[in-house]
């Protein structure tokens, strides 16, 4: 099975090599790169929030970086917190999920210092006015940035032909909106939607059935373990 990866590096080399374990013949596509933005994260924090591995990474060259690495750290998922551990934050948390797990998760911690939430230029969910509404206090600082790169021609051209892609990953809803207008704007809209979809939730799956996709799977859960599962092992 050919499979396109769209996501951002060094994700996607991580799941391009898992699935080329699998036997399937991975195309890397990276329509995003990400990029760090200077933030003033200095503050008497009680602890850390992140949910997206991208934010550990990101905040590697901040001079509060080692007084945040002392701090608890809750992470939305499993992936978001080995890239914090893998970052050097030691007290690491996982929510195991999604946002609302790892909302459930800081209502449960004792109230304390505010939260810092390390998040990106675009989100899904405001998790600072979330957790005011439960009483939690929390601000935000923006760390990294997603960059759209252009979509390929190669990629077009592959779609176009009908059968030199089988399918598509998507795990972010940002990364299947900027699939569906690469190929809107390289004329090759109505082929991309044509593929098989593979979606790391609901939410990223939403665009691309609006779009016209008609073979849209879901993970059962936000987690790409869970996601690649969904492949087919190949016969070889």
């Amino acid at each position: 099975m050919r499979v396109v990866i769209t996501r951002p590096q060094p994700q996607g080399a991580r799941t391009a090599a898992v699935l080329a374990a699998r036997g399937h013949d991975v195309w890397e596509v990276p329509l995003m790169t990400i990029e760090p933005v200077e933030a003033d994260l200095s503050g008497a924090w009680g602890a850390v929030a992140i949910t997206s591995a991208n934010a550990p990474a990101a905040i590697a060259g901040n001079p509060a970086r080692a007084s945040l690495g002392n701090l608890p750290l809750y992470a939305v998922g499993r992936r978001s917190a080995e890239a914090a551990q893998d970052a050097g934050f030691a007290n690491v948390t996982s929510a195991g999920g999604d946002v609302r797990d790892l909302l459930q998760l800081l209502r449960e911690r004792k109230a304390g210092a505010p939260l810092l939430y390390l998040a990106g230029e675009d989100r899904a969910a405001d998790l600072v006015a979330e957790l005011a509404a439960h009483g939690v206090a929390a601000e935000m600082r923006v760390v990294y940035r997603a960059v759209v790169q252009p979509f390929p021609d190669e990629l077009a051209a592959a779609l176009e032909a009908g059968d030199d892609v089988q399918a598509v990953l998507h795990f972010s809803k940002r990364s299947a909106e900027n699939y569906i207008a690469g190929a809107q704007a390289a004329g090759v809209g109505g082929a991309a939607m044509g593929v098989r979809h593979y979606c790391l939730s609901e939410q990223v799956a939403a665009p691309l059935r609006a779009a016209g996709a008609a073979r849209v799977t879901v993970a059962p859960r936000p987690e790409e373990a869970a996601l690649i599962e969904l492949l087919p092992l190949s016969p070889g």
